[in-house]
């Protein structure tokens, strides 16, 4: 299993369409529930969001790997999901 790294900000709707999708996710398989996902706010730790390469939020990285960026649909989510469950 790879760990997560969400970066977004609550003012973004699309970041907030990607937090119900991830609820979503973990409601429906318990599997989910067991990664680890580190949600970044940008605007919180602009340091560290400077230090990763992307340019839109939502942002997903599995392990060290850029996997989505932009506006996210569920298939969107469920494959970073999939992908950290892979390792």
């Amino acid at each position: 299993m790879k760990p997560i790294t969400f970066f977004m900000f609550n003012e973004c709707p699309h970041c907030q369409l990607a937090l119900k999708q991830m609820q979503t996710l973990f409601d429906e398989d318990p599997r989910y529930k067991e990664l680890d996902i580190k949600q970044i706010n940008e605007r919180e730790e602009p340091a560290l969001a400077d230090t990763y390469d992307y340019y839109y939020v939502p942002t997903y990285y599995v392990g060290d790997e850029k996997v989505h960026e932009g506006h996210a649909e569920y298939e969107d989510v469920k494959k970073v999901f999939d992908l950290a469950l892979e390792g």
